[in-house]
């Protein structure tokens, strides 16, 4: 008798079929258990529905894979009405024969009783449709529905257990649905769905602050691996798309090469200008000058005949217009070259997945070298700290993937004095870190500028004041009379106490190199 536990019996991997859906396979380490089950639960509204069908539509695009879609609740006509807001031609599909929606809408009058009800008839017509389109993928939307009249638990399990028995028997893989009463609690509605099937993944819609957001989480895949947590995901115009953060890596390349900022004295300061593949961050006051530097930042692109994309999250396109032009920078001239796509949204207008998905797919059509946000605080309002974060990690991580420089700014909350850059979580993901605020000199007030981080270069560490003018921005000299300039009470210094100051830091620096 051989030991089926010894070392030297190969032990199968279990293979995984791609979805197809944007993020979703590298949450599950490369897609779905071949001929497996995956139960997938979630509230009303979660895009359980969206999925499955996401999940059959990718398979007969991308990999010529026929799918069923077994429904319990809509009509075909309405799944397919549906589909089309999603640029799915399902109707397509189905004269195709590379898809058949079977109807299995439950008995209305309820003529079963739950003793003798049991899904033998069910599972040979799905058994039939699959031998005869070929099909390798099917989606059963809902589970709930077929059994929300019956109470008794076994039969529940059994007939499940019969379904994905026969399934399973055939080697397709499955997608069925199954709804849950609360976003954090029991997986299904009847408490044995997700023992029955090899794979769970839960769908939740959360109303965080002001504005829901939807997450994905896989609970099992039986026999692999896969991300654990939960991970933000949209439902835009293809379908869906998840934000798998953790599955990004720094691998992203490094550039010596240099770009300019469009103000000379600021690339100075900078060593030079900024790192064609860095995220800078403008932080500061409101009117400090953040809004100006972006556009100079745009202009300068503009003029080396390079693309740049702004995203305006607090002022109108007029108001952009109107402000560009004071300063001497004609935007409608740019946008009419195709040097130049201003986009303006209000940040209430839709959750932060939403609007990372409108960043991506605006920057793959536009194609810029360049890209800023004004303003990235604007994004941050009445959303926790970590969805603003994970939006932060996820617009820095594909700018760096497509080795795009991008500008954005920060409105601090307070007015004078310091302030700190790393409440919203985002200074350590930014290269290159501009600090602008106000100070009062001499009863006056005045802006002041400097370069609090420059990654990987040299920089002026000093504080130079920061004018606006009608030709734009000019910097001056840095405030080398004052002290305490960051702290926003600015203190005078005599000739003697910068000579004594200048004798103490040279002997500091004397120190280091002795040793």
């Amino acid at each position: 008798m051989s030991d089926l536990t010894s070392p030297s019996t190969p032990v199968p991997l279990v293979q995984k079929l791609p979805t197809g859906i944007e993020g979703f396979d590298d949450v599950c380490h490369g897609g779905l258990p071949i001929g497996r089950s995956t139960l997938v639960s979630g509230t009303s509204g979660t895009g359980k529905t969206i999925l499955s069908l996401n999940f059959l539509y990718n398979g007969i695009v991308h990999y010529n894979e026929p799918g069923i879609f077994v429904t319990f609740e809509e009509s075909p006509r309405d799944i397919i009405r549906n589909a089309s807001s999603f640029g799915w031609n399902i109707q397509e599909m189905v004269d195709q024969n590379k898809l058949f929606i079977l109807d299995a809408s439950p008995d209305p009058e309820g003529q079963y009783v739950a003793g003798s009800f049991d899904l033998s008839g069910l599972i040979e017509r799905i058994s039939y449709a699959i031998r005869k389109y070929k099909a390798r993928r099917v989606a059963i939307d809902s589970m709930t529905a077929v059994f929300q009249q019956y109470d008794a638990i076994s039969v529940v399990r059994r007939e499940i257990f019969r379904l994905i028995a026969r399934l399973k028997s055939i080697g397709v893989t499955t997608v069925m649905t199954t709804e849950r009463e609360l976003e954090y609690g029991p997986v299904a509605r009847y408490g044995v769905e997700e023992f029955v099937s090899d794979n769970v993944v839960i769908l939740r819609n959360v109303l965080e602050g002001e504005r829901r957001r939807r997450t994905v989480e896989i609970l099992k895949l039986r026999g692999t691996t896969h991300m654990k947590g939960e991970f933000p995901f949209t439902l835009g115009s293809h379908g869906m798309s998840v934000f798998p953060l953790g599955a990004m890596r720094l691998t992203q390349r490094s550039s010596n090469v240099r770009l300019s900022s469009g103000v000379p004295k600021l690339d100075a300061m900078c060593g030079g200008g900024f790192f064609k593949d860095s995220i800078i961050l403008a932080t500061g006051a409101t009117g400090t000058g953040k809004t100006l530097l972006v556009s100079k930042f745009v202009e300068d692109a503009c003029s080396h005949k390079e693309r740049a994309i702004l995203f305006a999250y607090e002022e109108s396109r007029a108001q952009l217009l109107r402000n560009a032009t004071s300063w001497g920078i004609d935007f409608e001239q740019m946008e009419r070259d195709g040097m130049l796509k201003i986009i303006c949204a209000y940040p209430e207008s839709t959750g932060l997945e939403d609007h990372l998905q409108i960043i991506k797919t605006e920057i793959a059509q536009f194609k810029p070298s360049r890209m800023a946000i004004d303003s990235l605080s604007a994004l941050a309002r009445g959303v926790s700290r970590n969805a603003f974060r994970q939006f932060v990690i996820g617009i820095t991580g594909y700018a760096k993937q497509e080795e795009i420089a991008g500008f954005f700014t920060n409105t601090s909350e307070e007015f004078m004095g310091s302030h700190s850059i790393t409440d919203a979580h985002i200074s350590t993901i930014t290269d290159t870190i501009l600090l602008l605020q106000y100070v009062e000199i001499r009863g006056e007030m005045a802006r002041a500028l400097n370069v609090f981080k420059m990654r990987g270069s040299w920089h002026d560490k000093g504080i130079r004041e920061f004018v606006i003018t009608g030709k734009g921005p000019e910097i001056k000299d840095s405030f080398s009379n004052f002290e305490r300039i960051i702290s926003g009470v600015p203190h005078r210094v005599s000739g003697d106490e910068r000579s004594e100051l200048a004798r103490i830091v040279q002997g500091v620096a004397d120190t280091g190199e002795s040793r």
